[in-house]
């Protein structure tokens, strides 16, 4: 919860700065303090061996960054289709409510534009912060008793009743899948390996020596912003409605306007 509040409360871009200036003072300092600890000379003598293990550390992390930003991208595109998916169900709910009986019908389409306008107005800012919200968890529960005291009279009705079932199932799964996503589907064991590895591998550049002090700082302190940015995108896709980079309510104002109080509307 301490990454989710850290990329809800403070702006991208400093927690970009933050990362990369960390990474790179712990980078190059670390060399420095070998540099001047065993001198250029000795550490020369480390550079054939050390290179083929660092290259060997360099794969591995590479790997796992990999792995870590390629799912937390995936999750973020499966909730942001979830909520497209869940917004297009309102609406479909919305238009199959007016072949149902006139007054359940009626009850039904009053709780989905409130479930709506709840969803974008208090759900979207605590999900911000992780939570659901009880305002919305209320319309779901008032709407899904709305569906279920609906009587079909005809085959039509029944079909029409079983199609709304289906869709309010539709909504509640959605919801729960974005819900499930707001508080970050990385394990924190993942982060803990990821930052681990991360500064074995920004270490490894401390067993290198360079006669050229200026090309091993510039390489070392490039390396470390690397490794930063990269985590930087596994940070920023893991909370996906927190933060500058997250999905927007917009699905949701494309709802609201396709739901007429009249069907056909005029």
């Amino acid at each position: 919860m301490s990454l989710l509040h850290l990329v809800h409360d403070t702006p991208l871009w400093i927690t970009a700065v933050i990362l990369t200036l960390g990474a790179a003072a712990y980078s190059v300092g670390l060399m420095l303090i070998t540099r001047r600890a065993f001198g250029v000379d000795r550490l020369k003598l480390n550079n054939e061996v050390a290179g083929f293990k660092f290259a060997v550390v360099g794969v591995f992390y590479a790997v796992m960054l990999a792995f870590v930003v390629i799912a937390v991208w995936e999750d973020f595109r499966k909730t942001e289709a979830a909520v497209r998916d869940e917004a297009k169900a309102v609406v479909d709910l919305h238009r199959v409510t007016f072949a149902l009986p006139v007054e359940g019908g009626a009850e039904i389409r009053t709780h989905l534009l409130d479930y709506a306008n709840d969803v974008r107005e208090h759900e979207w800012p605590t999900m911000a912060v992780g939570e659901p919200s009880d305002v919305v968890g209320k319309d779901l529960d008032r709407l899904s008793r709305a569906v279920f005291d609906i009587k079909p009279q005809s085959w039509q009705e029944l079909a029409l009743y079983q199609d709304s079932l289906r869709l309010l199932a539709v909504m509640t799964d959605n919801r729960n899948e974005r819900l499930d996503s707001s508080d970050g589907s990385m394990p924190r064991i993942l982060w803990f390996v990821l930052i681990v590895g991360g500064l074995i591998t920004l270490g490894y550049p401390a067993f290198f020596g360079s006669t050229n002090l200026v090309a091993q700082v510039l390489m070392t302190g490039a390396l470390a912003a690397l490794v930063a940015l990269a985590m930087l995108l596994g940070l920023a896709f893991d909370y996906p409605f927190t933060g500058d980079v997250h999905i927007s309510a917009f699905p949701f104002d494309q709802a609201l306007r396709q739901m007429p109080p009249n069907w056909p509307p005029p």
